[in-house]
């Protein structure tokens, strides 16, 4: 036996029992100290002066106007967001053309913008002293201040989450599929939807469910533009600030709770789809058990 295969393999960062044990005590530690620790506190608040008080909080008709008024935004800019999505990933990663890479930087901006930063350009451009704005008040339309204004900047916030959950994984497809469709005779739309989508349907509702999470609670740039006006602009997230600034705490905190009650859903949600994301992974890397496994 030769001196190098006698030769032991060093020890890898982590093999130690110890070094291990240490390592996932710290992380548990954190994880219950930084997430569970606040998610526990907001459900004993919202519960602590009785059930009573609570389904009166939800039953108030600023908090229900605020639950509704996020439901709305949600259902408008998640589609679109998820249509935007779509669009450029599919554009980025089965198309060559000049532009590609600034279209993929542009997709990647708001994840380096501040919120608030992005709010406050909204005044700049649609406000009455903005680009847009004496030519909007000329025709009475308005964007500040009222749902277009949210909606805007709720999507401006969440365009990334759908084309950064599908871009990789279009990439990794490649396009060999979609060419071979077409050259069978079959129109874009029909590529499109009968190869294209259905092998990036997980990652597309894992995409639209973060998304969708990021829209109920943005709190930043929905500041700006809302004007936080009680009963009329106020999403959830606005309305648990302005409940808490009026020492009502027990409203703050009911109204907290179903913003945590979303992101449980969410959590759920996200670890169903990975997992139906991984298992589609393994069948398509392993076709051979797939195969055997379809036969009858």
């Amino acid at each position: 036996m030769s001196s190098a295969s006698s030769r032991k393999t060093p020890p890898r960062v982590g093999d130690g029992p110890v070094f291990r044990r240490v390592l996932i005590g710290i992380v548990l530690i954190l994880g219950a100290l930084l997430i569970l620790a606040p998610l526990i506190v907001i459900g004993v608040e919202a519960f602590r002066e009785g059930v009573g008080v609570y389904l009166a909080t939800l039953k108030d008709p600023d908090t229900r106007h605020a639950i509704m008024l996020t439901v709305i935004t949600a259902l408008i800019a998640v589609p679109l967001n998820t249509a935007f999505g779509v669009a450029a990933a599919w554009a980025i990663t089965k198309f060559d053309f000049w532009g590609k890479r600034l279209l993929l930087v542009i997709t990647e901006i708001p994840f380096s913008v501040s919120p608030i930063v992005a709010g406050v350009s909204y005044l700049f451009v649609y406000g009455l002293q903005g680009i847009f704005g004496p030519l909007l008040d000329a025709y009475d339309v308005k964007i500040l201040f009222a749902l277009p204004g949210i909606v805007l900047a709720s999507m401006f916030v969440t365009a990334p989450f759908v084309a950064r959950e599908l871009i990789p994984l279009m990439q990794a497809q490649g396009r060999d599929l979609e060419e071979a469709a077409t050259s069978l005779g079959a129109s874009g739309w029909r590529t499109f939807f009968s190869v294209t989508l259905p092998n990036v349907k997980w990652a597309l509702l894992y995409g639209v469910v973060l998304c969708n999470a990021r829209v109920m609670g943005e709190f930043g740039a929905v500041s700006i533009v809302s004007g936080n006006i009680r009963g009329q602009t106020n999403t959830l997230p606005l309305h648990i600030e302005l409940l808490y600034h009026d020492y009502q705490a027990a409203g703050a905190f009911a109204s907290a709770s179903v913003l945590a009650v979303i992101a449980v859903f969410t959590i759920i949600a996200k670890v169903a789809l990975e997992r139906q994301g991984a298992g589609r992974r393994s069948k398509l890397a392993n076709p051979s058990n797939a195969a055997n496994g379809a036969t009858p």
